[in-house]
């Protein structure tokens, strides 16, 4: 068996209660022990889950904890790691949750759990100057329409069908006050300094963002803003989320940023 084969199977066996104990793990008289690597599969499981709770502690608040352990443990059986580094671990955790059956029944429990899956990302992100107002404002009007933003390396945008930002916000708090407005949200998520936020977005400009973060221009971003909501204002939305640190760059042809 070629090491790459020795080592899938090692890592199947560890997340599969049901496997054998892989070839060529014995004991030092030569033996089978499956008891000594059941603990040891225990302890791989108990970390794992361990490092998603970590990572979502809203989700198990919502949830439970016996829930999410049930829900973790279904997880991790099927995602190995794929980075040396736990604090990477889990990043589509939130996916999983949308198939997860037993969740079905709490719609919005995806998209908090992408909340805190961009607060980790941002948590750990590469750290840059966030876009200078300044430089904004120095752009030439005639120009400005098919300018692109380069979003901030920490940035990052949820759009849900729920009050999502609200729901984490509330969770941060010991105790947890009920939410009246269960209207959609758009929550952006970045770390432009030391401390991570989270931002929810004005409902008019959450297409503008949207589209901002998909490399739309400056232009086409606003008309599409505009098309769905006349309550949206370019000046404001423009200057709000950059305000936020939710850019480092503008970019005014391919390749050239300023």
């Amino acid at each position: 068996m070629d090491f790459v084969t020795s080592q899938t199977a090692f890592a199947d066996a560890l997340l599969h209660a049901d496997r054998p104990v892989p070839d060529g793990i014995t004991t030092a008289r030569g033996g089978v022990d499956a008891a000594r690597f059941a603990v040891y599969r225990n302890n791989v499981f108990v970390g794992l889950t361990k490092a998603l709770a970590q990572h979502f502690p809203v989700t198990e608040r919502l949830v439970g904890t016996e829930f999410f352990m049930a829900m973790a443990r279904a997880y991790v059986q099927d995602h190995k790691p794929a980075s040396p580094l736990i604090i990477e671990y889990g990043g589509d955790f939130p996916d999983f949750i949308s198939s997860f059956q037993p969740a079905r029944e709490l719609a919005y429990l995806p998209d908090v759990a992408r909340v805190e899956a961009a607060w980790m990302r941002a948590y750990h992100a590469a750290d840059s100057a966030p876009l200078d107002l300044v430089v904004l404002a120095a752009a030439a009007p005639e120009m400005l329409a098919d300018l692109r933003v380069v979003p901030h390396p920490s940035a990052g945008l949820i759009r849900s069908d729920y009050p999502v930002g609200s729901i984490w916000s509330a969770h941060q708090q010991d105790m947890v006050a009920p939410l009246v407005d269960w209207r959609p949200q758009a929550v952006l998520v970045v770390r432009p300094q030391m401390t991570v936020n989270v931002h929810i977005v004005p409902p008019q400009d959450a297409i503008f963002a949207a589209c901002l973060f998909n490399a739309v221009t400056l232009g086409a971003a606003a008309e599409a803003a505009l098309t769905a909501s006349p309550a949206f204002d370019f000046g404001t939305a423009l200057i709000g989320l950059a305000s936020l640190g939710a850019f480092s760059a503008l970019q005014q042809h391919e390749g050239n940023v300023a």
